[in-house]
């Protein structure tokens, strides 16, 4: 079960690149996230109330919820599509594996997890393994003022990602119903998201063409409902910080799709990257043999 959890948050969010690239125009970038979880709030809270599958839950749990769906579902996106005009996507995958770093550190903060000596490994090669993975777009990007600027989001929203993971994990430990406190927390985000929009005076626009309705109906129920589902039941199941490993993922899924439509050329860095990567999976993962003293 883990093992399927794991490789369909890979899958999906290793794909939802595609889907924001067709909602890049003429649509406010925060107008297009507001519909995108509005949209998935909706979905998911018909579903589950036709189901009787919708649970009640207190006040205090409430506020957590509204709490989730700022770092999760409004802020971390605004914050990554802002830092997207000053540096390469690159450049925000790199910063955005960090979530593995924060997630472990987190759960030490919050909930007292120790972070043991495979993920300290685990996690070292894998994030030098991103290093590697997008080093062009790191020279190509130097370190002038709008570069730190764009990184500073970059850090900033995957920082809230990672506080969203520990209020998902608090959810869960609570043993509050996953879906319905998913489907709470993106129905506040879509309402931050609106209060945004009109505080802002962002005009109401809309683009009907099939390439920009179909990425927002794959969004929304593939990479919100069904991909925030999978990523945050992992959590619960297996930690924040092992989940958050996917993150280091979600760009080979990306350049992979890029190699066979795009003429995507990988650099010897690159592939040494992908190496180290599923090197670091193995190391998470794998449980290796425990060797056995024999009496003699």
């Amino acid at each position: 079960m883990n093992a399927l959890l794991y490789i369909t948050t890979v899958l999906i969010w290793g794909t939802t690149w595609i889907a924001i690239a067709f909602q890049l125009g003429e649509v406010p970038v925060t107008l297009s996230v507001f519909y995108r979880f509005a949209l998935a709030g909706a979905i998911l809270l018909a579903c589950l109330a036709l189901l009787g599958r919708l649970r009640r839950i207190a006040g205090k749990d409430h506020l957590f919820c509204v709490l989730q769906g700022m770092c999760v579902f409004c802020f971390n996106f605004l914050l990554f599509y802002t830092a997207t005009h000053y540096v390469t996507s690159g450049l925000i995958s790199v910063v955005f594996s960090m979530a593995v770093l924060f997630n472990a550190i987190n759960s030490a903060l919050f909930f007292r997890i120790a972070i043991t000596p495979r993920i300290y490994l685990a996690n070292g090669i894998g994030l030098s393994g991103m290093l590697l993975l997008f080093w062009p777009d790191l020279i190509s990007d130097g370190f002038n003022p709008e570069v730190l600027f764009g990184m500073a989001c970059a850090f900033l929203g995957t920082y809230g990602f990672s506080l969203g993971n520990m209020i998902s994990l608090r959810h869960q430990r609570k043993g509050l119903d996953l879906l319905s406190t998913n489907a709470y927390a993106m129905s506040y985000g879509a309402l931050t998201l609106l209060c945004i929009v009109l505080v802002s005076g962002t005009p109401f626009v809309l683009d009907t063409r099939m390439s920009y309705l179909g990425a927002l109906f794959y969004l929304a129920v593939f990479g919100s409902v069904i991909g925030f589902g999978a990523y945050f039941a992992l959590v619960g199941r297996i930690g924040a910080g092992p989940a958050a490993y996917a993150t280091l993922l979600f760009p080979l899924v990306a350049l992979s799709i890029s190699t066979v439509y795009e003429g995507y050329v990988w650099s010897f860095s690159a592939l040494t990257g992908l190496v180290m990567i599923l090197l670091g999976n193995a190391v998470m993962f794998v449980k290796w043999p425990v060797p056995v003293n024999v009496a003699k």
